[in-house]
């Protein structure tokens, strides 16, 4: 891959995004070992060359930047198809692979085909080649790279078929192959000026290709997706040492450019842009956007200014979530004038609590979508036209907003869709909650309200762990739990996002000096109350969400798996160690058992798996071992399989892994290995990798170290997990520091994980002194 540095360690040239050429390649190879010969652009000629070598010469003629060059050669079988654009070009499509995974790549090139679809329906965007080629390899660090009419891509985002491939897996290879695609004009087309504009091509596309899913799938359930994840991961990225700014001031490797913050909240930033233009104004922003840059290498300013100058509106003060780091605090106050049937609402800009100079923090645009609600449920409307929700703007400090002709106390739903990524400090009582959980017609709310409310008791139940004291669960809980559960009249797959509890990072990020392993005690216990009240209920949506329809990826039918799976994880979390659930218990281990023999589909059988092994139910070992030998072959299958074991929440689990790092399916040399063993067992096992004995995190270190002079861009992912140790209790703050001391004095460290070591080593030393 040469992005962002890699074509100066090929031949000498002006590496820079900047500098854009069109280019005309001749590979020459010996044809017995590489027949397909291929690079970017459209292929001009090819022939024989005498003594078994043969040619073929490749032109791209629209200018490109060096970090966009790629050249592929090998014995490789071809999957082929063809697609007509809006302009009438005919486009042939080619995926390249291994010959046995061949019949696996065509929920891919369908993929290929509904996103050259979208593009030209949504932002009247056609392709501009003669040819369009993916190639599939096993041994890549990324998710995919998008080479122009070259793409490169992770075995994982391309290869998927209904016995070995989840519904997630799907979705994820028709969002990855979106997402190079939709680079071809947001990233290819118009580039950046230099690579502390990496955003602009990256978070435009994350936001491109979650809109494409949003539009092909559940657009409510992709947002609660992006958001749970942005709040677990770069919420968490924001508030540790490597915080940094959307557009970044300096660096010293560029791979470490390569973060959520960039990617993920660079796209919450266009999706601003969107929230407060909407979808016209947006569409006549990029138009504006690609009529002034086609061609050429911009900056995130030169995006703003379109989006700005095509809507003839001030975006000035915008530029400040391209340069301030950290998640913006918002305070919401609210007062009620019966006499006058105002409303009023007060919102207080606050600096994140790790922001390097409080004083220094300057008022962000924010975009605030809300409603007001009646006590019938009906939302008040806001205007005299009859709105019932609207786009507001916060540009001060402090901003105050006063709703007239409102005859009673409301109830506010702000923040609608997660209008921006902010936290929001606000006293919400559990009736509020409760209400928005029911009327909210933005469904994101309506689950955020449901978060919240989870959130509010594992928090109260894991203070009283700390301090040995009692907790009952909350009746009014129970009750929304079961109107949630029980509502035929919601989609199942928002059901099952409202019935899944809040991550721990989340609810980490509202607390401090964790002891993480009392939380996640807490949220064991809020597991346990809400099987033993619902296991009635639970297993009758399992059964109203069961279907032996023949397979598909559709809307409907991940819903319901969704809603059916979940259910089933929350009966198989009874303990067999009770006498009283016993029984219940071997039931739901029976139930489990049947999906996995009886499942027409993966996502129904990995699910079964996951939770026989976790629960480790008599035979699991059996099960895994049949696992095994049926899918041995096959690398991605395999890799599953790891991942299962590397998340065994069971005091032998590190042994395990490490035992399972001795077989030859293992390897530090595959990156996919790795993330699949290693970083399953340091991100997804959370009693074993914060083990006491700090084991775990000792296990990272050594992984690290080792890793370093193999794939040093992995490594450096894998010590990021040692990012978050402020948010710990003391003492974990200490075993995790003191690993990455040991790290710190190793000999030779790359500058990829001496970058975010050195940082993290930094800022303990600085907190500590």
């Amino acid at each position: 891959q040469c992005e962002a540095e890699g074509f100066r360690k090929i031949t000498y040239y002006f590496d820079r995004p900047d500098v854009l050429s069109p280019f005309m390649v001749t590979i020459v190879a010996d044809k017995l070992k590489y027949p397909i010969l291929l690079s970017n652009g459209n292929p001009l000629s090819k022939g024989d060359l005498g003594g078994g070598k043969h040619y073929v010469k490749w032109m791209d003629p629209h200018p490109k930047p060096s970090y966009l060059f790629a050249l592929v050669a090998g014995d490789l079988a071809i999957l082929s198809d063809h697609y007509q654009t809006s302009e009438g070009r005919d486009v042939s499509l080619n995926i390249y692979t291994e010959t046995k995974n061949l019949e696996a790549c065509d929920f891919a090139m369908q993929s290929l085909k509904n996103s050259m679809k979208w593009d030209e329906q949504r932002f009247d965007l056609a392709y501009d080649l003669d040819v369009y080629n993916i190639v599939a390899t096993d041994d890549f660090n990324m998710g995919a790279m998008e080479n122009k009419g070259l793409n490169i891509f992770n075995a994982k985002y391309v290869l998927v078929k209904a016995d070995t491939a989840s519904d997630q897996d799907f979705i994820n290879v028709e969002a990855v192959i979106g997402h190079e695609y939709f680079h071809n004009w947001t990233g290819n087309r118009v580039t950046c000026k230099d690579w502390f504009q990496l955003s602009l091509k990256e978070g435009l596309t994350v936001f491109r290709d979650q809109e494409f899913t949003a539009d092909l799938q559940s657009r409510t359930v992709k947002r609660i997706e992006d958001v749970r994840f942005l709040r677990a991961a770069q919420f968490a990225e924001d508030a540790s040492p490597m915080s940094h700014s959307v557009r970044p001031d300096s660096y010293i490797e560029i791979n470490n450019f390569y973060t959520l913050t960039v990617y993920e909240k660079g796209s919450e930033v266009v999706r601003m842009y969107h929230t407060l233009l909407g979808e016209v104004g947006f569409q006549k922003g990029m138009k504006l956007y690609f009529a002034r840059h086609d061609g050429q290498a911009v900056s995130c300013n030169d995006f703003r200014s379109a989006m700005a100058e095509a809507n003839q509106v001030d975006l000035d003060q915008f530029e400040l979530w391209y340069s301030q780091n950290g998640t913006p605090v918002i305070e919401v106050q609210e007062t009620y004038d019966a006499a006058n049937r105002k409303h009023a609402i007060t919102l207080t800009q606050q600096a994140p609590a790790n922001f390097q100079s409080p004083d220094a923090w300057q008022a962000m645009h924010i975009p605030v979508k809300l409603a007001l609600y009646q006590n019938n449920g009906e939302p008040f409307s806001l205007d005299s036209a009859g709105t019932v929700q609207q786009v507001r703007e916060l540009r001060e400090m402090t901003q105050t907003w006063v709703f007239k002709e409102i005859d009673h106390q409301p109830v506010s739903s702000i923040f609608q869709g997660f209008s921006a990524p902010v936290t929001v400090k606000r006293t919400s009582n559990n009736d509020d909650l409760a209400f928005l959980m029911k009327y909210d017609i933005d469904s994101f709310n309506r689950w955020d309200a449901a978060q919240q409310m989870q959130s509010q008791v594992i928090i109260e139940k894991y203070r009283a762990l700390l301090v040995g004291g009692e907790y009952k669960c909350p009746d009014y809980f129970l009750d929304s739990f079961r109107h949630v559960l029980l509502d035929d009249q919601v989609d199942p797959a928002l059901v099952a996002e409202a019935i899944t509890l809040p991550a721990l990072k989340s609810m980490q990020l509202c607390l401090s000096d964790v002891d993480v392993l009392q939380l996640n005690a807490a949220r064991d216990w809020l597991v346990a109350i809400l099987v033993q009240n619902f296991q009635i209920e639970l297993l009758s949506v399992y059964n109203q969400n069961f279907s032996n329809d023949p397979y598909q990826v559709n809307a409907v039918q991940v819903g319901k798996r969704a809603l059916k799976n979940r259910c089933l994880w929350y009966l198989l979390q009874q303990s067999r160690a009770n006498d009283i659930y016993r029984k219940d218990y071997q039931e739901m281990a029976r139930l489990a058992k049947q999906q996995y023999q009886q499942s027409n589909n993966y996502t129904d059988k990995v699910m079964a798996l996951t939770l026989i092994t976790h629960q480790q139910i008599d035979g699991y070992e059996d099960l895994l071992g049949d696992y095994f030998t049926e899918w041995q072959d096959n690398s991605l299958v395999v890799n599953k399989w790891l991942s299962i074991q590397a998340r065994i929440p069971a005091n032998d689990t590190l042994d395990r892994v490490k035992q399972l790092m001795e077989l030859s399916v293992f390897s530090m040399q595959n990156p996919n290995v790795v993330r699949s063993l290693i970083g399953a067992f340091c991100s997804g096992n959370i009693t074993q990798f914060h083990a006491e004995d700090g084991s775990g995190y000792e296990f990272l270190a050594d992984q690290v170290i080792a890793l370093d002079s193999i794939n040093s861009q992995i490594a450096a992912r894998l010590v990021g997990l040692f990012n978050d140790f402020q948010l710990y209790k003391e003492s974990t703050q200490h075993k995790m520091i003191n690993q990455l001391k040991r790290i710190h004095v190793e000999p030779s460290l790359s500058s990829n994980v001496f970058e975010i070591v050195d940082r993290a080593v930094k800022l303990s030393e600085a907190n500590s002194g």
